[in-house]
């Protein structure tokens, strides 16, 4: 797996979390990672950005940002809205090829969910996931509502003819509800795809150090890590 494309189902649920954790047992795993950022929005060009963040907390050593947009909207509106050219999948595409020559891993974290629009020609992170023939992890939500959202983004992978890697939840807390435990059951059947980890809520206040030496166990196997979902639902029945 050189190119792993990271989407989510919808904004704000950890996807950059999830991307430093896969990239921060990767690395500890003694593989190059890079982190490839096609859009970043609502940053100031003095700012960190979120490729910034997973190479802070990972260890990663390798970034890469293909455009930035002032406004915190979605790629293609907030390109349009600066007056600067947009990001479109085929460059996502020749951008991580590019890192893939040189890095073991290139991690491609997308804005938002799967299908959020890029360019004036509706280019999204899907089209490049495509281009590119890598899978897709998608972070979910862990409450109430996160079925529908799983379901959908699934269908539209598969209707792309895209491998869904798995699903991870990004945010998970001390204290979950009812439907949080009932969705460790649930979330597989409606990804048609596994559970491949939890990221404990909060995760991303921690330092690099403590980070980096919890990460495997937030992740499965198939992710380099421990964690295991079986023994995960266990701990939180329902």
């Amino acid at each position: 797996m050189g190119i792993l494309v990271v989407s989510g189902t919808g904004t704000e649920i950890g996807k950059t979390v999830v991307t430093a954790a896969v990239a921060a047992v990767a690395t500890a795993a003694g593989r190059s990672v890079a982190v490839l950022k096609p859009a970043q929005t609502g940053v100031g060009p003095d700012e960190r950005g979120d490729a910034d963040e997973v190479v802070r907390l990972s260890g990663a050593v390798g970034s890469a940002e293909l455009g930035r947009f002032p406004e915190p909207l979605a790629p293609g509106t907030a390109a349009l809205r600066a007056g600067l050219a947009p990001v479109g999948p085929g460059q996502v595409a020749e951008a991580a090829r590019k890192l893939a020559a040189a890095y073991d891993l290139v991690l491609v974290e997308g804005a938002g969910g799967l299908l959020v629009r890029f360019d004036e020609e509706g280019g999204t992170l899907a089209d490049a996931a495509a281009l590119l023939g890598a899978p897709v992890l998608v972070v979910v939500p862990a409450g109430l509502g996160t079925l529908n959202s799983t379901a959908l983004t699934a269908e539209a992978l598969r209707a792309r003819g895209i491998e869904q890697l798995g699903v991870v939840i990004g945010s998970w807390p001390d204290a979950p509800d009812l439907a949080m435990r009932c969705n460790l059951a649930d979330l597989p059947e409606s990804a048609d795809a596994p559970l491949l980890g939890a990221v404990p809520e909060g995760s991303g206040a921690l330092g690099p150090t403590e980070f980096r030496a919890a990460a495997g166990g937030w992740l499965g196997p198939a992710l380099g890590g421990t964690w295991d979902a079986e023994t995960f639902r266990e701990r939180f029945p329902a």
